[in-house]
């Protein structure tokens, strides 16, 4: 007979822990090969100077006082900052971050609901489900989505702490479990949720709302708000700081939301469902899901009276099976800042597969616990579920090795994406800049002829062609470009340099002049303009104004044209 091999509880942990860093480790390592996006990535590192300065005490200082980016998140700011001094550009190691960081959640995780519930088996397939679903390729693939990864690290480190809090609660842990909260918040304001997480944990699995507190608290209702009263007021703060990163204009007020009330209302019931279906059946992830403003009837209703039923299923399951309850309410409540009735970010977007990094653990839950409901003798569970639990997640390791594949570059991302969503107007626009960053000028100027046939006033697709046409030698139609930017956008500043920057190219040094004039009167400081001005000056041999602008371009912070102009003798 063959010897059965004991495996004590502790190892078993230690097993899964290896094994769960082993599998996202294998999905997830080509990401260190991978480039940055030219979507966000640019505004998170590659253009940002604050970034590239790397940890200063000006660094620090401006990271807690910006909202660049529309968000206030000064842990990110720093994080991306310490990448930047240990790698550099290179984008690999903010790919490795942000695995890192993921790896930590999905560790924090299983251990979280393995000292909750004792449940060993199915706390990894909680965790195992968050590593390695095809729905989060996008928080770890896409660096500009570090705040993702970094807030979702502290927001399961507070729970942690929290599980630490309640076994003994004494003020020191529960100071603790708030700095990390404050910590998630100031990494993404995503996790304002997160005091309704810790009471549905109360409920279950930790029957905080049973055991010992009806003798001690005379109302278990505000016992509860009491005690959760300074994370909540910290929800509150971070949610109004965020709605002023986003929406505020010069005069104070907000700006309109891009999409009517109802509108937003339907697209949130179809994508709250839609969420579930790729859930299970992770089909054409991509990067950008058109909003619709005209949902099927039919489509809105159906999602509405599922999202109902199944409420109405697990409320009245909640006594034998409460941990229906607070999967589905984990779900529903984490995807409520993002799910689109109040419009975040500047994408036209109906969904994205980021918003489920959080919420899916709800659906994670339910799994795991509810589905060994269905088996009701012991010796059957014991050999369906674990293989069938490994086979699934097999599967889904591979589908989300396959996801992560489509995030190696911007062009390998948009054209998955275009494939799916081919009127995918930005998607053609910021391939074009991919292709053009390669030299690949034909291909590029084929994407901004897309983009401008599916938008007539995309005005950053003519000035892009026009750029193009200009690196090609083609100047007039150059020129023919810039000339539209200026009928659809008088004002448009780089439209006057870029024009005028091509017909000095044509030796047609007075009319760029008038060009670099008419920028330099719309942007008093664009250094660029006075120094290409000057140079045009030098080049009709008015010496005086070339210098005039020398002088300025010095003033601004590069003193090459004043350099130029006195090793030739023509400024004095």
């Amino acid at each position: 007979m063959p010897t059965k091999i004991n495996i004590n509880s502790k190892e078993q942990k230690l097993i899964i822990y290896i094994i769960l860093i082993a599998a996202t480790l294998a999905v997830f390592w080509q990401v260190n090969h991978y480039d940055f996006i030219n979507i966000d990535d640019e505004v998170y590192v590659t253009e940002n100077i604050h970034v590239q300065s790397g940890i200063t005490l000006d660094g620090i200082r401006w990271a807690f006082s910006t909202t660049y980016a529309e968000f206030w998140h000064p842990l990110t700011w720093l994080s991306l900052m310490l990448d930047y001094q240990l790698y550099g550009l290179n984008a690999g190691g903010y790919h490795l971050t942000n695995l890192f960081l993921h790896i930590l959640s999905t560790l924090l995780l299983f251990w979280l609901f393995n000292r909750m519930t004792g449940m060993v088996w199915r706390s990894a397939f909680v965790a195992a489900l968050f590593a390695l679903h095809p729905l989060h390729v996008e928080s770890v693939a896409w660096i500009a989505e570090r705040k993702d990864v970094l807030s979702a690290f502290f927001f399961m480190l507070t729970l942690c702490l929290y599980v630490y809090y309640t076994e003994k609660p004494d003020i020191k842990k529960y100071l603790l479990v708030l700095f990390c909260f404050v910590c998630g918040l100031m990494s993404k304001p995503i996790v304002v949720t997160l005091p309704i997480i810790l009471i549905l944990l109360d409920y279950w699995p930790l029957s905080r709302c049973h055991i010992g507190i009806e003798s001690k608290k005379d109302n278990l209702l505000l016992w509860q708000l009491k005690e959760k009263t300074p994370f909540f007021v910290l929800s509150v703060v971070f949610s109004i700081i965020t709605f002023y990163a986003q929406y505020p204009d010069k005069s104070g007020s907000v700006k309109d939301f891009p999409f009517p009330l109802s509108s937003r209302i339907a697209n949130a019931l179809v994508s709250f469902v839609t969420y579930l279906e790729k859930t299970f059946w992770p089909h054409d992830l991509i990067f950008f899901y058109p909003f619709s403003n005209q949902l099927p009837v039919w489509q809105v209703l159906g999602a509405a009276l599922l999202i109902i039923v199944i409420s109405i299923f697990v409320i009245a399951m909640i006594k034998r099976s409460p941990y229906l309850l607070v999967g589905w309410l984990w779900y529903a409540v984490a995807l409520l800042p993002v799910i689109g009735i109040i419009h975040v970010g500047k994408g036209k977007h109906a969904m994205a597969d980021r918003y489920t990094y959080l919420p899916l653990i709800g659906i994670g839950i339910m799994l795991a616990w509810g589905i060994p409901l269905l088996l009701k003798r012991e010796d059957i569970r014991k050999k369906i579920l674990l293989p069938a639990g490994i086979v699934v997640l097999a599967i889904l390791a591979v589908l989300t090795w396959h996801q992560c594949s489509y995030w190696k570059n911007s062009i390998e991302l948009f054209s998955h994406t275009l494939h799916i969503t081919p009127d995918y107007t930005d998607g053609y626009y910021n391939r074009g800049i991919a292709y053009g960053k390669l030299g690949q000028y034909q291909l590029a100027i084929e994407d901004y002829n897309k983009t401008i046939s599916l938008d007539v006033s995309y005005i950053q697709a003519y000035n892009n062609r026009g750029i193009t046409y200009g690196e090609l030698g083609q100047y007039q139609l150059a020129i023919e470009d810039f000339n539209k930017i200026i009928g659809l956008s008088p004002n448009h500043v780089k439209a006057y340099y870029n024009r005028g920057f091509t017909y000095a190219k044509l030796g047609q040094y007075k009319r760029a002049i008038e060009d670099y004039d008419k920028a330099i009167h719309l942007q008093p400081d664009y250094a660029l303009a006075y120094y290409n001005r000057g140079l045009a000056y030098f080049l009709q041999g008015n010496n005086e104004l070339g210098c005039r602008d020398a002088q300025k371009v010095c003033e601004l912070g590069s003193c090459k044209l004043l350099e130029y102009a006195n090793d030739r003798g023509l400024c004095h």
